[in-house]
């Protein structure tokens, strides 16, 4: 299976995309540049600004998105306004990178040293409250997290592991039981999602493909892209059913690699799930 381009290279670090009926179709961010895209029916890209980082969004209940930013959460309320809450640290040499919401809604995003140094990051959750708490310590590069169909398992990665694991979940006890469940034989598993039938598709960033792994971590699918760093993927599409992937220009030659930091997608024939929004 090959992904046909969607867009030219709009971005310079694409990640992160999300389809809601709420916001009318795709949002991703371009994190690096601290924007938020969105695909027109046109075929068209707009691009908005929410600070120096645009590390990951959901949409909210009543309307706008939570979004992880780079030292922590901002909200964007219905009317378009965007206001950032309290810095969660001071030390510029850490951001945030990727994140997710639970079937609770209460959402998450990890974070990353700018250097990439080993255990510098965490996972952090935002509850409707407005409170915020460690969920995860000494993470290196927080990428990926998802739910599985029945709202039992959470599926997350920390690239430099080289696998996606697997945790228990439950409203109370949150995430526990951390476990590995997927070792892609090539790339670096980054972003993911979990397809109405409980596999994980996840972008291999170096490996060129989205690789989609069956409830029992068995490698069943492949899908190919042009470019080599592939982020992250989600399912959307009237019927929730064609794959979007976004991918990165950096560390690449971008007169060797032109398609590098353009979205792609795929019909791949099986069903995605409504987004997760945060209840905040």
């Amino acid at each position: 299976m090959r992904a046909e381009q969607v867009t030219g290279p709009e971005a310079f670090h694409a990640e992160g995309p999300v389809w809601s009926a709420r916001w009318g179709g795709l949002r991703w961010v371009d994190m690096l540049a601290g924007d938020i895209l969105s695909l027109r029916e046109d075929g068209g890209v707009d691009r908005r600004t929410v600070g120096e980082v645009a590390a990951a969004l959901r949409p909210r209940q009543g309307g706008g998105a939570v979004i992880g930013v780079e030292r922590g959460f901002a909200l964007e309320d219905p009317d378009g306004t965007v206001r950032a809450l309290e810095p969660l640290w001071s030390n510029p040499d850490v951001r945030m990178n990727e994140g997710g919401c639970d079937p609770d809604g209460r959402f998450y995003c990890g974070s990353m040293a700018y250097d990439q140094r080993p255990g510098a990051g965490s996972v952090y959750r935002l509850d409707p409250d407005g409170s915020v708490r460690v969920v995860l310590a000494d993470v290196t590069i927080s990428n990926g997290l998802e739910w599985s169909p029945d709202d039992t398992l959470a599926y997350y990665v920390d690239t430099p592991t080289g696998r996606v694991d697997v945790f228990d979940y439950d409203t109370d006890r949150g995430l526990t039981g951390r476990r590995p469940f997927a070792r892609p034989d090539t790339g670096k598993p980054d972003g993911l999602t979990v397809d109405a039938d409980g596999a994980v598709w996840v972008a291999l960033y170096g490996g060129g493909a989205v690789h989609r792994y069956t409830p029992d971590g068995r490698l069943d699918e492949v899908v190919e892209l042009p470019t080599p760093n592939v982020t992250a993927c989600t399912l959307g599409g009237a019927g929730l059913d064609r794959l979007y992937i976004t991918t990165s220009a950096e560390n690449l030659d971008r007169a060797a690699d032109p398609l590098a930091g353009s979205l792609f997608a795929v019909d791949v024939g099986v069903r995605g799930r409504p987004v997760r929004e945060f209840a905040g």
